[in-house]
């Protein structure tokens, strides 16, 4: 096992999080929301740890209270217990799954082995052992639902049409019937899409602002008519992080905005703010196999219970992401800019 600390070795951490797959997007803006928020944070992760620019939480002022364990949740899961055990860990934050919807065409048992199975074994092993953990909060995706003809609450009426979506309605079924046989103590999310600064470039809204600024094109899928809510991932982070101390286990929580756009639009907004068009960044491709139409989640549950609102709209989300991308376009352009699958 592989680790780097920022503080004293063998120190016994309170008020802890463990968070799998810290080295994603989503997990990284998550630890360093965490750390702001006082936490102290184990990240997991099976690559090395991130470097600039793709890691928000590496000039956080409290990065002192983070440590950083290289284990994959394929081969590790005993590790990982072992880790919630040594440092006392009260709350687990789940970010690890093999993601990417139309590459799990391609290699679709890649994604149940990490998704379902390796979960699987992970929750077994949490579950056995003497140290146990207040909450596991699992981040997944609408996915799950199917396209969404109406605004939808949260529910396990699924209806997945791609290997990637299967593997995630299957990892929630099972650790809904944990909750419901032996009490593990599960919150569910489902969030909106989710973009912003330190995105990965081959995701839709970094692929085309790099396009607008590089003048190169990509293609668009179907031509981008799919609906979805875009969500910047600080509001999903304080959202996580409001679920994580105060939602209801075994619960499930929709994070997304009230406003609906078209991939379409948004591939637009980002060629307009670098003064261009939308045919001057991509080219139209035949649409992927299993692409649902929109994702509708009513997230008036979490607004109720627990007064979350999302408070970044998608025009200063964009700026932001824009900034961003200027900044360290040079960084950027030396990564890799398109998906690279890894089992």
């Amino acid at each position: 096992m592989q680790s780097q600390s920022y503080y004293v070795k063998g120190q016994k951490l309170s008020n802890s999080i463990l968070v799998i797959g810290s080295n994603s997007f989503s997990g990284s803006n998550f630890v360093n929301f965490a750390l702001n928020a006082g936490r102290n944070v184990i990240g997991v992760s099976r690559q090395e740890e991130i470097s600039a620019p793709f890691s928000p939480y590496l000039g956080n002022d409290s990065l002192n209270n983070f440590t950083f364990y290289r284990c994959d949740l394929n081969n590790d899961t005993e590790k990982i217990a072992k880790i919630c055990e040594d440092y006392q860990v009260s709350n687990v934050v789940n970010f690890a799954a093999q993601s990417m919807v139309g590459e799990s065409w391609i290699s679709p048992a890649d994604w149940y082995q990490t998704n379902v199975v390796g979960l699987a074994r992970l929750i077994q092993e949490l579950d056995k052992s003497s140290w146990k953990i207040d909450r596991f909060l699992n981040f997944t995706t609408p996915e799950v639902y199917g396209s969404t003809g109406e605004w939808i609450k949260e529910t396990f009426d699924f209806s997945p049409t791609t290997p990637y979506a299967i593997s995630r309605a299957a990892s929630d079924f099972h650790l809904r019937a944990m909750h419901q046989s032996k009490g593990f103590p599960v919150l569910f999310t489902r969030a909106a899409n989710v973009y912003g600064e330190y995105q990965r470039p081959y995701r839709i809204i970094p692929r085309a602002l790099i396009a607008a600024m590089t003048n190169k094109r990509f293609p668009l899928h179907g031509g981008g008519h799919s609906l979805r809510s875009f969500i910047h991932i600080d509001d999903v982070s304080r959202a996580l992080l409001m679920i994580l101390e105060d939602g209801k286990l075994g619960e499930s929580y929709h994070i997304s905005t009230n406003q609906l756009v078209s991939i379409r639009e948004v591939v637009s907004s980002c060629a307009h703010l670098l003064g261009l068009d939308l045919t001057d960044i991509c080219e139209i491709s035949d649409d992927r196999i299993g692409k649902d139409a929109a994702y509708k989640l009513d997230s008036s549950k979490i607004r109720a219970e627990l007064g979350w609102i999302d408070s970044i709209d998608l025009d200063e989300g964009l700026r932001r992401t824009l900034d961003w991308v200027k900044e360290n376009l040079t960084t950027i352009l030396a990564s890799e800019l398109e998906y690279v699958h890894r089992r």
